[in-house]
């Protein structure tokens, strides 16, 4: 993406993630905007962003973080909300046997102590690939991978959700359940 467009993503995160009202814009129970209102506002606050830009952020995201309704009038991030309460309305998924979860070394200790836990965000987040939690874990820092038993925690009761974009999230890790390097 050029750097107009990683902006552009940028921005849109922190609206349809942190704090929509940054800009006055209202996001409904699902995290759904209305694209015209969240253009309009953008311009009011000094981001000018034009719906071309706007569907070539969301077409070009490598992480797909970004859905647009099937009537293309509302835009919605697809997980990572933190602050601003959302449903985006996953239904409950079968998870595979094991998952991952990329963090950085200094965050290690405190979940050995206390397991992995959503903190500011609504979910916590684990990937199917070690490759991407590497990724995930090289943005924060020295990366280390946490090996997630999902098998055994679903059979304890915990839900699983799969995001639009592939991303497993669950309410919390308990201890118990990571494998650490």
């Amino acid at each position: 993406m050029t750097d107009h467009l990683v902006n552009a993503s940028k921005f849109l995160s922190l609206i349809l993630r942190h704090a929509p009202e940054k800009i006055g814009l209202a996001l409904d129970a699902q995290g759904w905007a209305d694209i015209g209102q969240l253009l309009a506002q953008a311009a009011r606050h000094g981001r000018r962003l034009s719906r071309e830009q706007l569907d070539d952020v969301v077409a070009r995201d490598s992480k797909t973080r970004y859905a647009i309704s099937d009537d293309g009038l509302r835009i919605r991030a697809n997980q990572g909300h933190s602050l601003v309460a959302v449903d985006i309305r996953l239904p409950p998924a079968t998870p595979p046997a094991m998952l991952y979860h990329g963090t950085a070394s200094r965050f290690v200790e405190a979940i050995r102590a206390a397991g992995l836990l959503p903190g500011s965000r609504n979910h916590v987040h684990l990937s199917v690939n070690r490759e991407t939690a590497v990724a995930v874990g090289a943005r924060h820092g020295k990366p280390v991978v946490l090996t997630v038993d999902a098998a055994a925690m679903q059979a304890q009761g915990h839900v699983f959700y799969v995001s639009d974009n592939g991303v497993w999230l669950v309410d919390a890790v308990p201890q118990a359940c990571i494998g650490f390097p």
